[in-house]
């Protein structure tokens, strides 16, 4: 059955088929699903399939060159960090949720939007956000309860982990956007509705039955080549990593409240905020020639996002060696970054993820 839906002003078209393929619906006991909302730090693709720029966009090359081919719309030049968790956890890669024809989501389900942000007007109409995301996984518990029926789609969800990684996109628009309504707000207002509507969609969670959950904190994108080619002597933006660390320490208290309010709640915290600053400041340390030059782009740090050639500025630079390089893009990190992360998010210790790494939360 074919159906076109309009979602939130994105026309999706879907290819719906309600007979599953027993050899995966059958095993579904044998595996804890994933699922993954957020924004491009996490997108696989979802991007593609809505009325939206190239500038939210990377499925053309050389995004993807060291592993993907096609480019799948990931923006880094491999592997994004829920790939190399799911295959950790050896679950297959998990699909974008809003790719047509994918009707199968046994493994669970990609909901993540570049450029998306915890609150509903952070780029709307380019992006989806973290509310739609939610709403979508409510459509996808509606397809295994027809499927499995009520007590085994209750044990799927109940036993997924939930992936997050959101905020830094909320955090660039208000610092950077002197017309924003949103510097009718202080710092800590600001903070509080960002963390308020990402409680919102973790209770909507937990209402659904999930219990397990992983979270990314924002990074300090304050000295990232996308942000330091646009200030004055190409200095790092304070404001942005100050705001960004108001979040950090909230989510933080947020965590443990909920986790003491919502029985059975258990999360795992992964410091990436204190992970890529380490790697700018030391990068020989981690493996790196260069943490703070882009391996694509254009101007100062390869910092200008032109990488591709599809965003405005046609010419742009690119590294011969991706791994060498922290930062793929003027904002992203390299697959080699991000297989790091994924690993501090796996097994790190409490110094980096806490109270739980992911793998306790998996076994």
């Amino acid at each position: 059955m074919t159906v076109a839906s309009s979602k939130s002003g994105f026309l999706v078209l879907f290819v719906f088929c309600l007979s599953v393929p027993t050899d995966s619906w059958g095993n579904i006991e044998k595996h804890t699903a994933l699922f993954v909302f957020g924004d491009s730090l996490f997108d696989p693709g979802n991007n593609n399939y809505i009325n939206t720029t190239a500038s939210f966009q990377a499925n053309y090359w050389p995004y993807g060159e060291s592993y993907f081919n096609p480019p799948t719309g990931r923006f880094s030049n491999g592997r994004l960090i829920p790939d190399f968790i799911a295959e950790y956890a050896r679950l297959p890669l998990i699909p974008p949720y809003l790719e047509p024809g994918n009707n199968e989501f046994a493994y669970g389900a990609n909901f993540a939007s570049v450029g998306a942000g915890a609150l509903i007007d952070t780029r709307a109409g380019f992006v989806v956000d973290l509310q739609t995301q939610l709403r979508y996984l409510g459509e996808l518990e509606n397809n295994y309860r027809k499927n499995l029926g009520d007590t085994e789609a209750r044990q799927l969800l109940s036993s997924a982990v939930y992936l997050f990684s959101c905020g830094a996109n909320d955090y660039g628009t208000f610092v950077d956007n002197n017309l924003s309504i949103y510097h009718l707000f202080t710092d800590e207002q600001y903070t509080d509705m960002v963390i308020g509507n990402l409680t919102n969609v973790i209770k909507g969670i937990y209402a659904k039955g999930g219990r397990k959950f992983g979270f990314l904190t924002v990074p300090l994108s304050g000295c990232s080549p996308g942000v330091r080619i646009g200030q004055p002597g190409y200095i790092c933006h304070k404001g942005i990593d100050d705001i960004a660390r108001i979040h950090n320490q909230k989510l933080a208290i947020t965590l443990e409240h909920l986790e003491k309010q919502l029985e059975g709640l258990m999360y795992a915290k992964c410091d990436i905020s204190t992970a890529i600053t380490n790697r700018m400041n030391n990068p020989s340390k981690y493996g790196f020639k260069d943490g703070e030059t882009a391996c694509c782009g254009s101007g100062p740090f390869r910092g200008k996002n032109s990488c591709g050639g599809k965003r405005g500025t046609t010419e742009y630079e690119l590294c011969d060696n991706a791994t060498e390089f922290l930062f793929f893009d003027s904002a992203h990190p390299s697959e080699q970054a991000s297989q790091q992360i994924a690993e501090m998010f796996w097994k790190g210790d409490s110094k980096v993820t806490a109270p739980y790494n992911l793998q306790a939360l998996f076994s």
